[in-house]
């Protein structure tokens, strides 16, 4: 009797967690008895994921905390890689976190089974020389963006480029009257929303810069509202915190609904990230900014390899949107190039028709491509075929 396909994922964040979920999903429109165990979260559970160890173990950052944790981590790594072996898994799939996902991957390979990797980590931009560990780890790696699938075939890694599924989630239409309704904001007025991060450092250090370019937009458009959405519980205290200090000002704080609140504006002031993926797929005419402490921008700096740092701008080839970093990001310069978003009109017409582009580009039903990519490794081998 033919034993039913199993499939190891690894999802150490919230974020793997919903792709993992909806590959799960397309997955089983092939393999409708597949086996399904790693690590994963919440989402993963409720569709019959087996965790061998909870998802927030995992889920760890900056540069000195994995360090803290490092034995546990290891332990968590090696107790994976026994498993898989000893069950003799068709399919290891690691979900972003490629600093603990990549070395596992190789190990995994290293004994015979197929690997591959969902969410390329940025060695097109910066360390490079990660290409050849990446290249003996996967047999297959999933990328969202085409620049990605191109590098990696420069470099003779197999490669499936599947599409970003918040381009497939947000309609190719954005609907901002609908948006301000959900917030209860009037239909008439103009909104900038601003975004100053999601991490507390960030916050810390953009966030007045942010306070300071409103207050000169002010000057310049006194009718002009701001909202600014607060990532989480910690970020929305900081915030509010900040705002306490600059109550002249006619800003908004929101709980969340970062999806929302740039939907209802009318263009973004943003740090980079996926945030800005999120704004060019609404249509919002943007202007992205970055600060670091010195030391960490000099550092940096020389690593990155990239001619830009922004997710419209990289997917396009040639600045599309204003990037302003470390000693550019000035208040008169935000301020300029936030006016000019908002008041342009010709301008703002050829940006929703790029943007839009993109959009389609980037809308490639993602989790169904990535579940027949898969299936494809998977089937080959069980086939006896070498991974083309």
């Amino acid at each position: 009797m033919k034993q039913p396909v199993r499939i190891g994922m690894v999802a150490g964040e919230a974020s793997g967690d919903q792709l993992g979920a909806a590959l799960m999903i397309a997955l089983r429109e092939h393999y409708p008895d597949v086996i399904f165990e790693g690590i994963g979260g919440d989402r993963m559970l409720a569709l019959g994921f087996n965790s061998l160890y909870p998802q927030e173990r995992l889920a760890v950052m900056g540069f000195v905390e994995p360090f803290k944790r490092l034995p546990e981590l290891l332990r968590i790594r090696q107790g994976l890689f026994r498993h898989f072996v000893a069950t003799n898994t068709d399919l290891i799939l690691g979900i972003d976190s490629p600093d603990f996902n990549l070395g596992l991957e190789l190990r995994l390979r290293r004994q015979g089974l197929l690997a591959a990797h969902y969410v390329s980590p940025s060695v097109w931009a910066w360390r490079q020389g990660r290409i050849k560990k990446i290249a003996r780890a996967v047999d297959m790696m999933l990328t969202l963006f085409p620049f990605e699938s191109a590098f990696y075939r420069q470099h003779n890694v197999p490669e499936a480029f599947v599409g970003h599924p918040l381009a497939d989630q947000i309609p190719l239409q954005p609907d901002q009257g609908a948006a301000r309704q959900r917030l209860q904001l009037p239909t008439g007025e103009k909104y900038l929303a601003m975004m100053p991060g999601s991490r507390g450092s960030e916050v810390a250090l953009m966030g007045p810069l942010f306070l300071d370019v409103a207050q000169w937009l002010l000057a310049q458009q006194p009718d002009l509202k701001f909202l600014i959405p607060s990532a989480n519980r910690e970020r929305h205290q900081q915030l509010a915190e900040l705002l306490h200090t600059r109550p002249q000002l006619p800003v908004q704080l929101v709980e969340g609904n970062s999806h929302a609140v740039m939907e209802a504006c009318d263009a973004v002031l943003l740090t980079s990230g996926t945030t800005a993926l999120e704004a060019m797929l609404l249509k919002k005419p943007m202007v992205v900014a970055y600060r670091m402490g010195a030391a960490s921008y000099w550092l940096v700096s020389k690593l990155v390899k990239s001619p830009f740092i922004s997710l419209p701008n990289l997917l396009a080839g040639k600045a599309l949107v204003p990037e302003l970093i470390q000693d550019n990001a000035t208040v008169d310069s935000l301020g300029e190039q936030i006016l000019f978003q908002l008041t342009d009109s010709e301008h703002r017409q050829q940006l929703v028709q790029a943007f839009s582009d993109l959009h389609q580009t980037l809308r490639q039903d993602a989790s169904h491509k990535a579940a027949a990519a898969l299936a494809q490794l998977i089937d080959a081998r069980a086939r006896g075929e070498g991974v083309q």
